[in-house]
């Protein structure tokens, strides 16, 4: 059964996170989300092993499949096939799932230019995985196309050993005229969630920043859970896939498979740093010395868990619909304010408006009158 761990969980680090990637990907309802992150519900697993491709910082991990070994084994040969186990296909490898080998995974293969054959996706009408399985199989498919055109504008034309060979799908199972006809469902599947995740997910290419102040500071942190930064796989596969010679741009837009993001923020930051203290990857930073405050983001470091998203309450932090991927981008400074000192106990702070105390000082006065009363 897949492993879950909750630290690397975005529901885990913020109690009021509604990410639920891991549950749309289980199509056996095998997943019970809460507050307290996800669990799974094993009488109802089938191992399929969509919810580790579908979650972008790992929570979710097995130890009976690990892409990573697939792909140490792939990189050796020439050509490489993979097989969706409950098809009964054969390849040099099978998969619980072919929606389980996730974009990252295709598309170092597809840059490296090693072919890589799928077998078994005409299976999906008659798979018990198929219910999404098929739909998580196109939007990688459909993501590892968005990277290959951001690649092509840096390829020269003359050398056409350069372009990227792309996954190919090989039915074994059916006729080529099903095959289209449930590659075309699949497609309008990947289609509706992606739309799904436009309006009920904080899609950076249609939602507009809505103000939002339901929840209070104090609430916010009592919502946010610490835990050791995680590293992720995938993104770590991304850096080499991101990469182009000369350092040439490569300008990717957001999509859903792809843990990439790049982060903007408009007026309205209220400082709080809760996007700092819940961001799992150490994306997000804050540089502070007795004379300045910054808060700084690393897009080599960001998975798009869209946690910190969530976590704005003001909804100043934001998205970019398309951005530069490359790796071994400088830190970006997303806001920098000036230090103030608290004219009562001497500690240095920020603040977005001048403040004669500081919150601590503040917190303390307003309880003493709420205790003893104002003279």
């Amino acid at each position: 059964m897949p492993d879950f761990r909750a630290s690397h969980c975005t529901r885990y680090r913020y109690r009021y996170s509604e990410c639920r990637r891991c549950s749309d990907a289980c199509p056996h309802e095998a997943i019970a989300l809460s507050d307290e992150g996800a669990a799974l519900v094993a009488d109802k697993c089938k191992n399929c092993g969509l919810c580790i491709s579908a979650c972008h910082t790992q929570a979710w991990s097995s130890a009976d499949f690990k892409p990573i070994d697939i792909l140490r084994e792939a990189i050796q040969k020439p050509v490489f096939s993979l097989a969706c186990a409950p098809s009964g296909c054969r390849g040099d490898a099978e998969v619980p799932c072919l929606g389980a080998v996730d974009a990252s995974w295709l598309a170092y293969m597809a840059k490296r230019r090693i072919p890589v054959a799928l077998h078994g996706s005409g299976h999906c009408q008659q798979c018990a995985h198929g219910k999404t399985g098929a739909a998580q199989l196109q939007l990688h498919l459909e993501a590892v196309a968005v990277l290959a055109a951001a690649a092509k504008p840096g390829v020269d034309e003359a050398a056409p050993e350069l372009a990227w060979v792309m996954p190919i799908l090989v039915d074994d199972a059916r006729s080529t005229a099903a095959r289209q006809t449930s590659q075309s469902k699949s497609a309008s599947t990947a289609a509706r969630r992606n739309l799904f995740g436009r309006m009920f997910r904080r899609n950076p290419a249609s939602e507009p920043t809505q103000a939002k102040t339901s929840q209070s500071t104090q609430v916010l942190t009592s919502a946010i859970r610490a835990g050791a930064y995680m590293v992720s796989e995938p993104r770590e596969l991304l850096q080499i896939v991101c990469k182009q010679k000369e350092d040439r741009p490569f300008t990717v837009p957001w999509h859903e498979s792809l843990p990439l993001m790049q982060l903007s923020l408009q007026a309205g930051c209220t400082l709080c740093e809760a996007c700092f203290r819940v961001c799992p990857t150490g994306a997000i930073g804050i540089e502070q010395n007795p004379n300045d405050w910054a808060l700084t983001f690393q897009a080599d470091r960001c998975v798009a868990c869209e946690a910190c998203l969530e976590v704005c309450q003001p909804r100043v932090l934001d998205a970019q619909a398309s951005f530069d991927a490359r790796p071994g981008q400088p830190v970006i400074t997303l806001i920098k304010q000036a230090m103030q000192r608290c004219a009562r106990c001497d500690r240095h702070f920020v603040s977005p408006t001048p403040q004669k105390t500081c919150p601590i000082c503040s917190d303390d006065e307003a309880a003493f009158e709420a205790i003893f009363g104002v003279d």
